[in-house]
């Protein structure tokens, strides 16, 4: 097996608890669908959230759907001007056999304008 670092982002509506907590649901289950994970695949996620987004950790999504056993952070990411607003960023490194280029990113609602060199 070879761990692997999987990115992803996704776009949040609103600085609301109930929102960023649905939109960090929605791309960790992207993120282990599109890569056909299990939880015993995931070695350890790092979230990070735009300085505008105080609402809620996102990690309590991932506990929330489950990944009890899984190493989780939250810090906040860069505060560069005119950057995108509302944005959690996802890095989850996974222990997969697999190479790098069977591994897919997943940008959402918003997100994937950080991203365009990526298929979605």
């Amino acid at each position: 097996m070879t761990v692997h670092a999987i990115r992803g982002a996704v776009q949040v509506s609103a600085d609301d608890r109930s929102r960023i907590l649905e939109a960090t649901t929605e791309l960790v289950t992207a993120v282990m669908t599109r890569n056909s994970l299990v939880s015993d695949d995931v070695v350890s996620m790092l979230f990070t959230m735009t300085p505008d987004l105080t609402a809620e950790f996102p990690a309590l999504a991932v506990r929330k759907a489950g990944l009890y056993d899984v190493p989780l952070l939250c810090a906040v990411e860069i505060a560069v001007p005119d950057s995108m607003p509302r944005v959690v960023r996802l890095l989850a490194h996974v222990d997969v056999d697999r190479g790098r280029s069977g591994i897919r990113h997943v940008y959402l609602d918003g997100a994937e304008a950080l991203r365009p060199d990526l298929e979605q």
